[in-house]
């Protein structure tokens, strides 16, 4: 089969399209036949070598850890999944991931794929719809009635928070280019902030919730804390710095680590498929070009979303 590897760390040009032997699925494994993946941030840090304490990845490896695809082959011991279904998937980041026309999954990690959406751009919903979950609720604890900030909410992550965010009866602001404040917007967002506006000034009332989806400066993170009511949270999805807190006023400070969660994800699939959530796609590119991709993502030029497609040989 084919597959996009990298045999050391290093820039987008270590990746490289090559046959590789076909995987067998093991106990409890799922062999799924590839329509597509997606590109993620957390790609291009595991390719570069920066996140090879949490993920200690064997080389070579192969990334993307979407997967859309049809099962093709099940292993010992798996139930509730057939050959031929479509299925839809956060695979773990330390085995090889799905940028191949085949990769083996743990079974439990795969849930039927949506059907209002082609199979393939189903692969844009799995790691930043499940880290938009679980930011809001699992670590934030949002409920209905309740101000949150998004910050950066015109990417990937962020539309889908606004979405889930506005469904659960919360108030959305957010910050949001130019570019992408008009879609924000009509995800639902009742007011769109430039990403230099003063927030302390332009945002008004304390919010409950900070969800911070933006590579901001380390001050600007710090700050986000005044921004919160007492007994509130910041839920920051930039790790490398923490999420600020303050304890007098009860204000947490959270990271947020995305997990697979396959009940989440069904979830999420089921929204979708009632017109709930909206999957935004913003290109769609042939495997052989990946490499491009993770060029575009380094040098801050991808348009959103983008989906991998692996086309049947």
């Amino acid at each position: 089969m084919q597959a996009v590897r990298f045999h050391e760390f290093g820039s987008p040009s270590v990746l490289v399209l090559e046959e590789v032997d076909l995987p067998v699925p093991g106990p409890g494994e799922v062999r799924v036949r590839v329509a597509a993946t997606s590109f993620n941030g957390i790609d291009g840090n595991i390719r570069a070598g920066a996140m090879t304490g949490p993920f200690p990845v064997s080389l070579p490896h192969v990334p993307g850890v979407d997967v859309a695809g049809t099962v093709d082959a099940v292993g010992d011991g798996v139930t509730g999944r057939q050959v031929g279904e479509a299925v839809v998937g956060f695979v773990p980041m330390v085995p090889d991931g799905a940028a191949a026309e085949f990769v083996v999954v743990p079974a439990e990690v795969l849930v039927a794929a949506p059907t209002a959406v082609p199979l393939a751009d189903a692969a844009a919903l799995p790691l930043v719809g499940l880290t938009a979950w679980q930011a809001l609720f699992d670590h934030g604890a949002l409920t209905a009635g309740q101000r949150v900030l998004v910050t950066g909410a015109g990417g990937a992550v962020g539309g889908y928070a606004v979405q889930l965010a506005v469904a659960a009866g919360a108030q959305v602001v957010a910050t949001a280019s130019a570019r992408t404040a008009a879609a924000v917007r009509a995800l639902g967002a009742i007011h769109v902030l430039d990403p230099a506006a003063d927030l302390a000034i332009d945002l008004g009332d304390p919010v409950d919730l900070v969800l911070n989806l933006a590579p901001v400066e380390p001050g600007q993170l710090a700050a986000m804390a005044a921004l919160v009511r007492p007994g509130g949270a910041v839920v920051s999805t930039t790790v490398w710095m923490p999420a600020p807190s303050d304890p007098e006023r009860g204000v947490r400070g959270v990271d947020v680590f995305v997990r697979s969660d396959a009940g989440q994800l069904a979830e999420l699939v089921a929204r979708v498929d009632r017109g709930e959530l909206r999957v935004d796609v913003a290109d769609r590119v042939p495997l052989a070009e990946l490499a491009g991709v993770h060029r575009r993502a380094a040098e801050g030029r991808l348009p959103g979303k983008t989906v991998v497609l692996i086309e049947e040989r």
